[in-house]
């Protein structure tokens, strides 16, 4: 709904602008322009608005040259859209952008020339893609919602991995294990998704007044996102090997007691997306989990191969401790000597 109401709002006051105060009947690009530049899309960066309603002043201005060099037809039409399809595509690396410009093209070689003159499409396409840009930083969707929606989803397929693979080690249950290194790797286009709506929701509050203040949050959400994307990373290698492990039908549950505390961790630190307040117990527990890392400690009895999943614990307590706001010197110095 923000973003519709966003769309609706900024392309009647681009056709408002056109018609109202420079004069144009129909000033049909204006919308279109509008519309296109701003999208329905996860990515609503005032730069990517910009090129976008660059590439699509370019292919009006394109198809307006075309028709006062060479006139109307088929030929025209040929060579216009190919031009406008290269020109856009240079400009801009995205592939919807070139299409969307070409659209544009085509409306200008094809509608009636208006009243206004046979420059008025062109600038209405600018109008257009102005007011664009200036509803991102004046109308802004709420980013801070999307981005905690994303890392809400984040943290439930990381809370997931972490107790299907403790209760696979509990039990020896293969199949446990494989759902959980499936979960994990399923996270990775969610993670993707997070890492846009976030870089749009900072982008978008450096230039919106209305959502300035809100930057100093969006950016500890970035440190978070950093922290635990590594974290999903070395957990799907712990997984890989939790999977290995209960082949053998041997449970082990000191190693699934080590995995689900640090995965209530997690869950801390999930919360402090909407609660900063949880950091400080995050940190607490991951600090406590971090002087216990010793596969001498965790497991005295278990194999080299089964040792190896304290191991690799060690880097994810550290990558979700830094995101937690922990000093990496401080983490990496509670862990004790694998000496």
């Amino acid at each position: 709904m923000p973003a519709a109401g966003q769309l609706a709002i900024a392309a009647t006051a681009s056709y408002c602008f056109a018609h109202f105060v420079v004069g144009h009947p129909v000033p049909l690009l204006a919308i279109t322009v509008c519309l296109s530049s701003l999208g329905f899309v996860r990515d609503a960066r005032p730069r990517r608005v910009l090129e976008t309603a660059i590439g699509l002043s370019v292919g009006v201005a394109l198809a307006e040259v075309m028709l006062a060099v060479a006139g109307r037809g088929v030929w025209q039409i040929l060579v216009a859209l190919f031009a406008t399809l290269l020109l856009a595509r240079l400009l801009n690396a995205a592939p919807a952008v070139a299409v969307a410009a070409t659209a544009q093209s085509a409306i200008v070689l094809l509608i009636q020339l208006p009243s206004g003159g046979g420059w008025a499409r062109s600038l209405d396409g600018f109008i257009g893609g102005g007011i664009a840009l200036l509803a991102t930083a004046l109308l802004p969707r709420d980013p801070r919602r999307a981005a905690q929606r994303d890392a809400d989803r984040v943290f439930a397929g990381l809370r997931r991995g972490f107790d299907d693979t403790a209760r696979a080690l509990r039990t020896a249950d293969r199949p446990t294990a494989a759902a959980a290194l499936g979960a994990l790797r399923e996270l990775h286009p969610v993670v993707d998704d997070w890492t846009t709506t976030l870089d749009s929701a900072i982008a978008i509050a450096r230039v919106s007044p209305f959502l300035r203040r809100r930057l100093p949050e969006l950016l500890a959400q970035r440190r978070l996102l950093a922290g635990v994307e590594l974290a999903v990373r070395s957990m799907r290698t712990i997984a890989r090997r939790a999977e290995a492990l209960t082949s053998d039908g041997r449970a082990r549950p000191e190693l699934a007691e080590l995995l689900a505390a640090v995965g209530s961790a997690a869950a801390l630190l999930g919360r402090s997306v909407h609660d900063p307040a949880v950091l400080a117990p995050a940190r607490e527990d991951l600090l406590l989990i971090a002087r216990r890392l010793d596969p001498r400690l965790v497991s005295p009895e278990a194999s080299v191969t089964a040792s190896m999943i304290t191991v690799l614990v060690r880097p994810v307590v550290v990558d979700l401790a830094v995101a937690a706001g922990l000093p990496q010197e401080d983490i990496r110095a509670a862990l004790p000597s694998l000496a």
